[in-house]
Formats: C-alpha cells, structure tokens, sequence
C-alpha cells in the first residue's frame, strides 16, 4: 500500500482546487482517459452500438449542463482539473460521468462492490469492496482535500473528484452501483453527488437531504454513516428512497435496489443475478456476528469466493479483455467517529493488519 498515490489537495476556490488535482495528477489522468476512451467503445460495440452512436463529448457535456444548474462549483473545480492536467475539459467532465455514459452505452456489470455497515449502541461502523476492472487498477488514488466547506479523505479514480470518503464532520461516504431501466446520461453525475456529500454535508441530515435532492440519472446507492446513524440512499431517475438498517443495526447493500417501488425498475438485477447471490451470503453471515464491526470483522464477511457460494471477494481472471476482467481494487473500512478511514489495496483476502493505509479528514 506505501506505494499507492496520496494526493494532497487544496485550494481556496474551485478552480484553484481542480487545478491543484490537475497538476499533481496529469500523468494519471492521461493513462486513466486512454483506458476510459477503450472501455467506453469497447461496451458500446458488445452492446451492437457504434463509437459514433456513443457520443461521448455530447454526453459529457449534457451531464455538466445539468451539474452547472445543480452545483456550479462543481464544473468549476473540473475546469480547473482539466486546465491543471492540460486536457481537454470534455474528457474530464467524461471521467466524472463514466457511470452515466458506461449506462447509455448499456454496459453490463459482473461484479462491482459489496458494503457492509454496523449501528449501535457503541457507534457507527462500515466497509465495502470497490470492485472495478482490472486494466484500471493503478488509476485510482488516495487524497485529503483542503479548502471547501468541509475537508475531507478518501479514494478515488485519476481526475474523478471524488468517491468513497469521511469529512472533517464525521460523515462517511460508502457507493455502490445500481441498474435502472430509465439511466442515462443526462443528469448530474453520482460521483459529483459523492463530492458534494463530502465537501459540504455537516451531519446526517445535510447528507441525505442534499442525497435526495440531486438530479441524476443513472442509479446508485450511497450510504452515509456518522458516528451514531447510519442509511442507504437510493438513487435513480424516478426518484429516491431512504433503506434504514435492520432491527440489529446491519446494513447490507451489493448492486441492487431494496426500495420495493424503485426495485419495479431494477435492471441490474435482472442482467446478472450475482448481486442476489451477494447480498444472501454477507446477510447469512451477519446473522452469526454479534460483535463491533472493526476491520477484522470486516475482512472475515467480506472473504467470500466463489466456492463460499458468491464471489464478494472478486479476483480478475488471467485471460479475458477489456470489459471482463473485474477485481477488488480496494477494501476500505470507515470510522466515522475518528473522521478516518483505512484502506487496504486490494481484495479483503489479501487484507493483514499491517496492510491498511489510515486516513484522517483534514480540517479546512
């Protein structure tokens, strides 16, 4: 882990925070976008589309349009990313929006995240795999953002603002991808949504409020965890909803809808039931656990192969091409009672006390 990317990013404006991420991470987002550029004709082709039916600088632009009436700081912050990298801001707004133009090309998703999250009367606690394929395992980074109205750490992909995180509030970010029969790219991306939580959310509350409240339409699902609550929020076109933990604090989320009226429109799902098969083993499994949920805990639920009945652990197969070839990239536990998170690079079955990362939300 010591040799994985810890950016260290500030600025006391937007811009000048994109350009800061721009400069110290060009190199990574030129390797990141070339792999991107690939991935995005490769679906679009599997899915019996062109690359010049998949217009991805329309498509970028069409979610910025959307995120500049929502949040404008935000397309400030990725122009200065693209001006500090000396790329083109179309390719940036496009890593951003990877997940909405990854749904309009109609990618499907083997794989991809597993979260775990425990509330009670001791605190709050949670965890997840980031599964994510496998030619972009060195195109994600560590980073502790100054400047905004919160300061925050996480991880996240080369020129991507954010991803999974804590603030200097407490309030802990957890995502995971859903399926919808409306996504598309046309709203406010899921990432930027992320971001926002993180740079500005003072609480719980802020976090769901300004959760439900953002346009977007491609689906996910980001759980938000303070020191003493914790809760789903479900996002898709139509709308959103709040899933609360259960009657023993457990939260349990892979790649599909639990709100029983977002779940009428549930696509991934339907394409790769594997996420099912996820979400009944990590449940059978928290029934037996009666304890906190350090990283330890975390490790042990979420060690699971194939042979254990469903692969939470997700290991990318030796032959194979761009597309199919998932791995867990990162395990990654948050506290937020510390406003820290710890990170492990790679899957949980790789995970050793001595292989976590700490990282502490800076203050502004």
């Amino acid at each position: 882990m010591n040799a994985r990317t810890h950016l260290r990013i500030g600025g006391d404006s937007p811009r000048r925070r994109g350009e800061d991420r721009g400069r110290q991470a060009r190199e990574g987002i030129t390797r990141a976008w070339r792999v991107y550029e690939e991935l995005f004709a490769t679906v679009a082709a599997g899915a019996s589309r062109s690359a010049q039916d998949l217009d991805v600088p329309a498509l970028a632009r069409r979610t910025v349009d959307a995120t500049r009436s929502w949040a404008p700081e935000l397309v400030e912050e990725m122009e200065g990313v693209a001006e500090g990298a000396g790329m083109p801001f179309w390719t940036i707004a496009a890593l951003n929006a990877r997940t909405e133009i990854l749904a309009e090309a109609g990618a499907p998703r083997a794989g991809e995240c597993s979260t775990l999250v425990r509330t009670d009367g001791a605190g709050s606690a949670g965890g997840q795999c980031w599964d994510w394929h496998q030619e972009l395992a060195d195109a994600w980074h560590l980073q502790t953002v100054t400047g905004d109205v919160r300061g925050f750490a996480g991880i996240t992909e080369h020129g991507i603002l954010a991803k999974i995180g804590v603030n200097d509030a407490g309030v802990g970010v957890l995502f995971n991808i859903l399926g919808h029969t409306g996504d598309a790219a046309t709203g406010v991306p899921v990432h930027l949504v992320a971001r926002q939580v993180l740079g500005a959310a003072g609480s719980f509350e802020e976090a769901v409020a300004l959760l439900t409240a953002a346009p977007v339409s491609a689906s996910t699902v980001i759980t938000v965890v303070t020191a003493d609550r914790a809760a789903s929020v479900e996002l898709a076109p139509g709308g959103s909803a709040i899933v609360t933990p259960d009657d023993r604090g457990w939260l349990v989320r892979t790649n599909h809808f639990l709100d029983p009226a977002l779940a009428a429109g549930e696509l991934r799902g339907r394409r790769e039931p594997e996420t099912y098969d996820r979400h009944r083993l990590l449940t059978a499994r928290i029934r037996e656990h009666t304890g906190p949920l350090g990283t330890d805990t975390l490790v042990d639920l979420l060690t699971a192969h194939g042979d254990d009945g469903a692969e939470v652990c997700c290991h990318a197969p030796a032959e194979g091409t761009l597309g199919g070839r998932w791995a867990t990239l990162a395990t990654v536990a948050v506290d937020p009672a510390e406003r820290r998170l710890l990170v492990h690079d790679g899957g949980p079955c790789t995970a050793s006390p001595a292989s976590w990362t700490p990282l502490t939300a800076p203050t502004r």
